[in-house]
């Protein structure tokens, strides 16, 4: 099994920056892309952005374009998201999820879950 751990989520205000971290344990080999999704109350589970663990292949989507960034730590096996100008639209629980090389950004595909860390935004 793979586990995953997510950190970094708060409180933050509106145009602010939060930068959250996925560390990544176990069966690490059996994961090729690591992605973050998010929820909010209410709403349907949305995916934000995925890195493969070796090269730069990043992908976002179209609400997190040019304000999220994703990287990685292979030493640490971990990966990260940098959120930065957060709207209040941001705000929900953040969930590192992990797969293996089939698949596509759908929650559907994603086989390892972290436990969630919440970013709150406010005025």
């Amino acid at each position: 099994q793979v586990q995953l751990v997510e950190s970094g989520g708060g409180l933050v205000q509106t145009g602010g920056s939060l930068r959250l971290s996925c560390a990544a344990s176990g069966r690490t080999f059996s994961t090729y892309v690591v992605a973050w999704f998010r929820q909010a109350p209410g709403k349907e589970r949305e995916f934000v952005a995925a890195i493969s663990w070796s090269g730069d292949t990043t992908y976002y989507a179209d609400s997190v374009k040019g304000r999220f960034t994703m990287s990685r730590d292979n030493a640490k096996n971990t990966v990260y998201l940098q959120m930065n100008s957060l709207k209040p639209e941001d705000a929900a629980v953040y969930y590192c999820a992990a797969r293996g090389p089939l698949g596509s950004y759908s929650y559907r595909d994603y086989h390892y879950w972290g436990q969630g860390t919440q970013v709150t935004v406010s005025s």
